[in-house]
This record gives structure tokens, C-alpha cells and sequence, in this order.
């Protein structure tokens, strides 16, 4: 799918804007918010991905003849909506969340400044980006915990569709990931690519001697062969007899994996391969990773589970008007107030609340307060409660500007962005407490405080 970002989006998003257009609302000036309102089932933290995605796209969020002309015969919009269409560029401003940074429950992962239908016709492309690559990220945190200092690769382009692949290899690099199958995310983001041979290469060929061997002859003894075809252990005396003792690794792809591993590492050992690495694949998820701790495994491979979040395929955030200039010219909080979507209005400034070690406590959300308005009685929901006044504790500011009056930051974009934000991946998980990384169900391990 190329071209313009533009009609990626919900008709709704423009028929708002067509009547925002009639109403003469159309540029008040607003704030939105995107964000969660829990965390998918078992998750302690989540991992916010896709930001540096999202900013190309919005670069490139253009309405062009093509896309025009279509509206135009679908009689979506009116005319005076198409020419405002064809003038469109987001000029606003956006702060966000470090790609990379750990949130919780109402944390406003993206704030964007802008009248309001220039911003609103960006929230379906800000959440089908944000909501699959957090969802992905946050799934492979808890791969890359579970690995417990072992590689991971990414190998589930085949179980995505062709653009989802390439997006869920950047999102589980930047939660911890080695690298990937896929090369697109290697040559558009700079993920680091691996890959040797699958068992239709083994049964091209008239026996699986001949087989390792050409694969030995083109990639050199320090590549990684498949044993699993047809008999493991046949296949490991082969291979070594193959590459020679300084054969770089092995595969397996099916079995009981806690027991063949052990059983392949006496049996690599006992060949003198002692340097040799085992790689295992089969359907991994974080507790088939978690239950081979245990084992010999050297590396893993993960495909459909890590793309599809391990089971939470999109995050739930979602995107809301939290704040609007009114016609005299005053800041209104706003907020939907019904059952079980109460939300909290009003511009808010999210930070990591630390202790005296730099351990993370608490998610704290200052919420401003207009004059006269009592943005603080809005329903926060069952994980949000009150600090102690006067609190001094150390906190960290979440928020940094990612658009400034239109001009995209091209630090948290391309290549360069995708780097950045797993570096501070890193950094943000280190922060947070050892129960986070537990795998069995739990509540999110830091409460949500608004203030």
C-alpha cells in the first residue's frame, strides 16, 4: 500500500470535519489525548512503540488528486470540505512519550495541540499504529524477560500481513529483540537481519549430507543448520562431520524441547562441538521461553505469537478531546462521563515518580486546573488515587516534543529513531520493580496517581 497516508483512516474522522466546517467550530484550538485505559489481560507494564512510525506518517499525511477525487465521487465530504482537505498539513504540535518508555493505565502516551479538525483526522491513523506496535513491544518485553539474557529473533513475517510484518520486527527490536527475518525492517529501519535455510533447502537436495554441505559451502562452517528434518541426533553427526567441530550452531523446530535440548548439547559435546550454539523456534512464546530457562538453549526464534502480541493483538488505547478554547477564548476540560469510560479532562503532565534508589513507585499525573473549574472531581477509575500532600519524591517528566508548530523531530524517526528508542527500552524497564516481570496475571505493577 503506497502513496499517501491520508485515507487510512475512518469516514468518520472526516464527516466531523465536514461539519465542524458548517459549524464554524472547526478551528478552535483543542488538546487530544491518546491513551489506555488498562493494560491487555496479564500485562504489568506496557512498552509505547510506533511513535517514530507514526511521525513519518504524519509527515507525509497529504490529500492528493487521487485521494480528492475519490471523496469526491463518493460524496463523502462537500466541496468546501474537499478544498480544506487539499490545503492540509498538520501544523499543530505533539508531545509523546519516548518510543521506548514504559505507561501504564491513563497515561497520555501522545498529546497533540492543534485546531480541531486538524486534529482530529489524525486519530485513526495515530491508533492503528500505536495500538499494534505497543501491543507487539509490550508482548516481547516479556519474551526478552523470560529469555533472560538469551537472543531473540523476530521470524513472523509469515503469520502478518506484508506491512504488519515489517512494523512488529521494528516494535519487538525496540522492546529487546536481536534482530529479524524480515529484511524490509532491516533496510527501511536498520534491525539487524538473520537467516540460513528452512527444511525445504534439506529436502531439495538427494540426502541431507548434501544438503549441510551446500549450505556449508555458501555460508561457511559458522552458519546454522537444521537438524530436525527427518532424525535429530543423525542429523547432528552429520552436520558436524559436515562443518567440522566449529560449526556455529544448530536448529530445532519440533520436539520436546526441555529434554532434546539437553539431550543435543551431551551429543554436540561428545562430538567435541563444544562451542557450538543451539537455537530452538516451534512456537515460542514467553512461557514455552520461561520453560526452557533451564535448558542448554543459547538462542530463540519467535514468529506468531510475538506479532500477534502473544494473545493481545492491539493495546486499547484510544484518542479523546480533553481540552478545548471555548468562544470567549477560555481553556474547557472536557471528558466523557459514561459507564465505565469516565475519563479525566483537562491538559495533563504525565512523570515517573522515583524513589531515593531511582526505582519507579508510581505513575503520577498532573492534571492543570483552570481557574473556577474543578478538573480534579472527574472519575479516575479503580487504579487512580490521590499522593500524600507535599510529597516530595523525585519524579521523572515523561513527556518530550515530537512536533513543533508542524515540523516533525527527525531524531525519533528513521533508523536513528528505532536505535534511540530501544536504548531507552532499556533504560525505562530498568527502572521498574522485579515483580513487573513476572508472567502470571497481576495488576499493573505501578498505580496511576492523578494530582
Amino acid at each position: 500500500m503506497n502513496g499517501s497516508p491520508a485515507l487510512r483512516t475512518d469516514r468518520y474522522e472526516l464527516t466531523m470535519v465536514d461539519a465542524a466546517l458548517r459549524a464554524g467550530t472547526h478551528e478552535r484550538e483543542c488538546v487530544f489525548e491518546a491513551f489506555a485505559r488498562r493494560l491487555p489481560a496479564t500485562r504489568r507494564y506496557g512498552i509505547v512503540a510506533g511513535t517514530g512510525r507514526l511521525l513519518e506518517l504524519i509527515d507525509q499525511f497529504r490529500f492528493g488528486d487521487d485521494e480528492l477525487d475519490w471523496l469526491r465521487e463518493a460524496a463523502v465530504v462537500d466541496a468546501a470540505t474537499l478544498d480544506w482537505l487539499a490545503d492540509y498539513r498538520f501544523r499543530g504540535t505533539i508531545h509523546g512519550y519516548q518510543e521506548g518508555e514504559v505507561y501504564f493505565p491513563g497515561s497520555p502516551l501522545l498529546v497533540v495541540d492543534a485546531p480541531f479538525a486538524e486534529g482530529v483526522v489524525l486519530e485513526t491513523l495515530i491508533l492503528s499504529v500505536l495500538n499494534y506496535d505497543s501491543a507487539v513491544a509490550s508482548a516481547a518485553a516479556r519474551m526478552v524477560s523470560a529469555a533472560g539474557g538469551r537472543p531473540l529473533a523476530e521470524m513472523g513475517s509469515r503469520r502478518a500481513n506484508e506491512h504488519a510484518a515489517v512494523t512488529a520486527a521494528r516494535a519487538a527490536f525496540i522492546a529487546g529483540f536481536s534482530a529479524t527475518s524480515n529484511l524490509e525492517a532491516g533496510r527501511h529501519w536498520g534491525v539487524p537481519t538473520m537467516g540460513t535455510a528452512a527444511h525445504a533447502f534439506t529436502l531439495l537436495h538427494d540426502s541431507e549430507e548434501d544438503a549441510f554441505r551446500a549450505q556449508v559451502d555458501a555460508l561457511g562452517p559458522g552458519t546454522t543448520l537444521l537438524v530436525d528434518t527427518f532424525d535429530v541426533h543423525a542429523a547432528i553427526e552429520l552436520a558436524v562431520k559436515v562443518a567440522g567441530p566449529e560449526l556455529g550452531a544448530v536448529r530445532l523446530d519440533s520436539g520436546d524441547l526441555p529434554p532434546l535440548v539437553k539431550e543435543v548439547r551431551t551429543h554436540l559435546d561428545s562430538l567435541g562441538a563444544v562451542n557450538t550454539k543451539i537455537t530452538v523456534t516451534n512456537d515460542l512464546d514467553e512461557y514455552t521461553i520461561a520453560a526452557l530457562a533451564a535448558s542448554p538453549v543459547d538462542s530463540y526464534g519467535v514468529g506468531t505469537a510475538v506479532v500477534t502480541g502473544s494473545g493481545s493483538p492491539a493495546s486499547g488505547m484510544v484518542y479523546k478531546l480533553v481540552a478545548h478554547r471555548n468562544e470567549a477564548g477560555a481553556w474547557i476540560p472536557v471528558a466523557k462521563n459514561s459507564e465505565g469510560k469516565r475519563g479525566v479532562g483537562g491538559r495533563k503532565r504525565p512523570a515517573r515518580r522515583l524513589d531515593a534508589s531511582g526505582r519507579a513507585v508510581a505513575e503520577v499525573i498532573h492534571v492543570e486546573k483552570p481557574q473556577g473549574t474543578d478538573v480534579g472531581s472527574a472519575d479516575t477509575g479503580g487504579d487512580a488515587r490521590g499522593a500524600a500532600a507535599g510529597d516530595a519524591a523525585p519524579e521523572r517528566e515523561l513527556l518530550v516534543p515530537l512536533v513543533v508548530d508542524g515540523i516533525v523531530d527527525q531524531r525519533y524517526t528513521g533508523p536513528r529513531g528505532t536505535a534511540l528508542a530501544r536504548e531507552h527500552r532499556a533504560a525505562s524497564v530498568a527502572e521498574l520493580p522485579p515483580v513487573a516481570f513476572r508472567l502470571g496475571r497481576g495488576d499493573p505493577v505501578l498505580p496511576t496517581l492523578y494530582e
